[in-house]
């Protein structure tokens, strides 16, 4: 018996609401919706749910920014492994639609960073925020890119302070614990990204690298003693998140990028 049906749930009357395109959020969407249900989600992550062309890109530009060229970093990789292979007929959603639920009207708040699509649900009455990835207690999102022409972070830390200025008493992230202290948790989120941006500009000073040898020199809070002993989708995400804050320092002027067909490398300015 599946855990559905152990809460007795009637999904030919359940809609579903994808806070972004992540296989932990969407991977089993098709196997869950009936015909009955409205699957909600964002424009842009929607079309990257059902779009199984991206891994290839992404892999070719892992490769540039010195990630090891295997064809087990797709294979293992939590968002290949288990992304959905069915077929949704997605509602779409932009900032600010409503949904209402009973006597909950849900807004919804575009805040992209963890991914482009990603949305959070708001209850103004009770003011209740349920924050997906966005925010969440006790760990930090991963912020992560593989191309240069999106600032992520940049986004990331906009948008904290967009939910920032809502009235909230009860938040309700996707992984780990509830909490109340919006504020607070925000406060700590832009230290941690502070702390992360000095980081990477300490390991710059030794000179110029690209972003996987950044990577293997950050802390990251994993029980592994190198960098190199890492399963391998973790320094994918290592990675990612490295390349994410570059992109922040070199849009701020901080960092200068060197680019040829086959690497790209990063220095100080």
């Amino acid at each position: 018996m599946s855990y559905v049906e152990k809460l007795d749930i009637d999904l030919n009357k359940t809609d579903f609401f994808i806070t972004h395109m992540h296989a932990d959020h969407s991977g089993n969407i098709s196997n869950l919706a009936t015909e009955n249900s409205k699957v909600y989600c964002h424009k842009i992550d929607a079309e990257i749910i059902s779009n199984s062309e991206n891994w290839d890109r992404l892999l070719k530009s892992a490769v540039r920014h010195g990630f090891p060229l295997n064809e087990d970093a797709i294979k293992l990789h939590p968002g290949f492994k288990y992304r959905d292979l069915g077929w949704q007929d997605f509602v779409y959603v932009k900032d600010q639609d409503v949904i209402t639920i009973g006597d909950y009207n849900f807004t919804c708040i575009h805040t992209p960073g963890h991914t482009k699509g990603h949305m959070c649900l708001y209850e103004k009455d009770k003011k209740i925020l349920i924050s997906g990835d966005h925010i969440l207690f006790k760990i930090t999102p991963n912020i992560s890119i593989w191309t240069d022409e999106y600032d992520a972070l940049a986004d990331y830390l906009n948008n904290l302070d967009k939910v920032g200025e809502l009235e909230v008493n009860l938040v309700l992230p996707a992984h780990r614990i509830i909490f109340t202290d919006l504020k607070g948790r925000i406060k700590e989120l832009k230290q941690h990204h502070d702390r992360r941006l000095n980081e990477v500009l300490e390991i710059l000073a030794r000179g110029s690298q690209n972003a996987y040898e950044i990577a293997a020199q950050m802390k990251w809070d994993l029980t592994y003693r190198e960098f190199e002993d890492f399963p391998i989708p973790q320094k994918w995400f290592a990675t990612g998140e490295a390349l994410a804050h570059i992109k922040y320092l070199t849009s701020q002027g901080l960092v200068k990028v060197h680019q040829s067909p086959d690497k790209v490398l990063y220095s100080l300015v």
